[in-house]
């Protein structure tokens, strides 16, 4: 196993302590990305040069020398956001983003920006202007959207830590279909600063995809600018709901989430609750309609009948839909958010935690992304929103962890907790890591397999 495969930690530590050369990795991640990228299409440029000028200023911080790949999202002083489509309706310009400093005081290296679904807009992957990222657990199955190729990075070993963006389950589904530990911080928390919706979003943040908990712990605390704090997770109150977002899944999804929340419980010394919690569907549609109508800014007419041709047709007719909302659904789903956190908080008083799982099934294929549940045929996007909406309607963290495998595809449970407990949903990720003896967290995808049996 050589350095590049190895966690984010244990590659700072490396350089840290001399025993690790981060102009040899920053050479080696290099190479790797062109030798695994062209099937992947998870990386969709590099710039050598400038994370050659980047590590030769880097401070010595928690992630000297070590490289990260950040999402199409986010502008970096030489190269604008494109948000994986032909044509941004807010303006994009070269600068130098929240994530971005963030990643710099570090002392990180930048070495490429990761592929995402057109516009934010879905949650599979498979729509991009650069083309889609596919899952290296599969190559025809969908990597998860909207942070596609972070995913998909990180997944197939061209980096330890990428950087997404989490705006309707879009860091947490990705971590889910691609075997990765995704956290979604608490709203507000993580840096923002110089993406086109932070004057106005109330549901995206930005956050890490990782190997493990504690690598998503050392990216998340750079990205949140002070230390997401390690303790003991014991006597773990999980809350479980009998609800379609916790029993129309997969039964290999719904065994293998069982199976680990009840290792959870024991890992911690803990108990499971029933929760009622109302309503989900509702603070689903909640949080789909707020997330679009918060993405008019530049919506107008004239721009509508001028769109980039390259522009998907799903994506026109999504930024088309959004002229189309209705004041009165906005004001009822900002009743509907309130509604929700007045529910999510009472139930915070009853329980640590809520677990579900974070996608009701494993990766589907990339040509037709449909689920079969017990309720039927779903897209995949409607299936998932079920699951992931509610976290960024009211604002609380909320982590994917993976948990063992379907047909050879990761299973993603996800664990949720009251605003500002983002350390409590890392403290329980990693008890549910000793618990399953590390399983799920080191199982490789396929090129990674082959290149470990290889010595490379």
């Amino acid at each position: 196993m050589t350095l590049l495969d190895r966690s984010l930690r244990d590659q700072a530590a490396a350089i840290a302590a001399g025993e690790a050369d981060a102009g040899e990795l920053l050479d080696a991640t290099l190479e790797r990305i062109g030798e695994r990228n062209p099937e992947l299409n998870a990386v969709v440029e590099t710039f050598p040069e400038r994370s050659r000028e980047m590590l030769a200023a880097a401070p010595q911080g928690p992630l000297h020398g070590v490289p990260v790949v950040i999402k199409d999202e986010w502008p970096l002083p030489w190269r604008a956001q494109r948000f994986g489509a032909a044509e941004m309706l807010a303006p994009s310009a070269p600068g130098e983003s929240g994530p971005y400093r963030a990643l710099r005081d570090a002392g990180a290296t930048i070495v490429g920006i990761g592929n995402m679904h057109e516009l934010g807009s879905g949650s599979t992957g498979n729509v991009s202007f650069y083309g889609p990222a596919h899952n290296p657990w599969d190559l025809e199955r969908c990597p998860g959207g909207s942070s596609s190729g972070p995913a998909a990075a990180v997944a197939a070993r061209l980096v330890a830590g990428a950087v997404g963006a989490d705006g309707v389950g879009s860091i947490r589904y990705p971590a889910a279909y691609c075997g990765l530990t995704g956290l979604k911080p608490t709203f507000g928390r993580s840096a923002m600063d110089g993406h086109h919706m932070a004057a106005y979003s109330t549901t995206i943040v930005s956050g890490p995809l990782c190997l493990d908990a504690a690598d998503c712990r050392l990216l998340g605390s750079v990205l949140c600018g002070e230390e997401l704090a390690a303790g003991e997770a014991g006597g773990v109150r999980i809350g479980v709901i009998r609800d379609p977002v916790s029993e129309d899944v997969e039964p290999a999804v719904r065994e293998a989430c069982a199976q680990a929340i009840e290792t959870l419980r024991e890992a911690t010394g803990g108990e499971i609750v029933e929760i009622e919690l109302a309503d989900l569907e509702a603070s689903a549609l909640a949080a789909v309609l707020i997330a679009n109508t918060e993405g008019m800014n530049g919506l107008t007419p004239e721009r509508l009948n001028h769109l980039d041709p390259e522009l998907s047709p799903l994506g026109r007719g999504l930024l088309k839909y959004r002229m189309l909302l209705p004041a009165a659904a906005s004001t009822k789903a900002a009743q509907v958010r309130a509604l929700m956190r007045q529910r999510v908080a009472a139930v915070f008083e009853r329980v640590d935690v809520i677990a579900w799982p974070t996608v009701p099934a494993v990766a589907p294929p990339l040509e037709a992304p449909l689920v079969e549940l017990p309720s039927g045929t779903l897209t995949a996007d409607l299936a998932n929103v079920r699951s992931g909406a509610l976290a960024n309607l009211t604002g609380i963290p909320a982590i994917s962890v993976p948990v063992g495998l379907s047909d050879g595809l990761p299973i993603g449970l996800q664990l949720q907790a009251a605003w500002g407990r983002d350390e409590l949903l890392l403290d329980a990720a990693e008890a549910l890591e000793r618990g399953n003896d590390r399983q799920a967290v080191e199982a490789l995808p396929p090129p990674a397999q082959a290149a470990d049996a290889a010595g490379a």
